[in-house]
């Protein structure tokens, strides 16, 4: 027989009120945060890009919810989750924040909801998080969405260095809120535009540093193909080259990739109904539902 909070639970579901839990996942010690809506084995995971934190998945989380459960996840770091190191918690050593890391805090707050079998959804700087997340869990990967990230390195050893450098300095609050700008320009409410970047500039210079550093690491960017479903979603740009396309095409040949037109990188929060269709058409078609 049912219990009266699980037949409540599954009422609300019905109704499209899933209400969220806000529970931690440990990671050696270290408490990662994340927000679960709903039951269930199968799970769609939203991982969060470059100094972001779960929050920009807020237009999807509450209304995909109503389809299937919905984690959402503040990497190591980032949002509630702890920030390891001299700044954030003197009684542990300093933490590189890589990828790798980032994966072993998914496995861990997968492992805590009881999830067996997930779709990986990676933002940006998530997109290589999930990436490494399948190379090491591919029975827990039930399929990947990319959005507006990119499966290769975005410039040569050479190109990265210089671009990061500036990151290290004193004046990190002014480098990064210029980079952001650039990266949010699209976004027609400004408002919103305003919030996203008070909270990638929330993160912690040396977290969001080391994360950077991190995608120097060539093991990320191995062609090793993705054999499960993957849905790509990207911004309109000449970055996004049809040489670029074939590549994915070729490293997943079950990809399918869809183009936005007039948004921003943040693409899920300027045009989240389209974004939203988007994702469940794909779920269905490879009948995670």
């Amino acid at each position: 027989m049912l219990s009266l909070g699980v037949f409540l639970l599954g009422a609300r579901m019905a109704l499209g009120q899933v209400e969220p839990t806000s529970p931690f996942a440990n990671l050696d010690g270290v408490r990662v945060h994340y927000t679960n809506y709903g039951t269930g084995e199968k799970a769609l995971l939203f991982v969060h890009g470059w100094s972001s934190d779960e929050t920009v998945w807020k237009k999807q989380a509450p209304e995909l919810a109503k389809s299937i459960r919905v984690l959402t996840v503040d990497l190591p770091g980032h949002g509630q989750s702890d920030k390891p190191g001299p700044a954030g918690q003197s009684d542990r050593p300093e933490i590189t924040y890589t990828m790798d890391y980032y994966a072993r805090a998914l496995d861990a707050v997968i492992h805590d909801a009881g999830v067996k079998k997930a779709v990986l959804v990676g933002h940006s700087n998530g997109t290589p998080v999930v990436r490494q997340f399948y190379r090491h869990s591919p029975d827990e990967t039930a399929g990947l969405v990319i959005v507006d990230g990119s499966l290769r390195p975005l410039g040569t050893p050479e190109e990265m260095e210089k671009f990061i450098a500036p990151f290290r300095g004193p004046d990190y609050a002014a480098v990064a809120g210029k980079f952001i700008d650039g990266i949010t320009a699209p976004m027609r409410d400004p408002a919103e535009r305003a919030e996203v970047k008070k909270i990638m500039l929330r993160t912690p210079q040396r977290v969001a540093v080391s994360e950077f550093e991190a995608t120097f690491d060539p093991a990320l960017w191995q062609p090793d193909k993705i054999d499960v479903p993957v849905l790509v979603v990207l911004a309109k740009s000449p970055f996004w080259t049809d040489e670029y396309l074939k590549f994915v095409r070729d490293l997943a040949p079950k990809a399918e990739i869809e183009i936005f037109d007039g948004v921003s990188h943040f693409l899920m929060l300027d045009k989240p109904q389209e974004f939203n269709r988007t994702v469940l058409a794909f779920l269905k078609k490879n009948q995670f539902l």
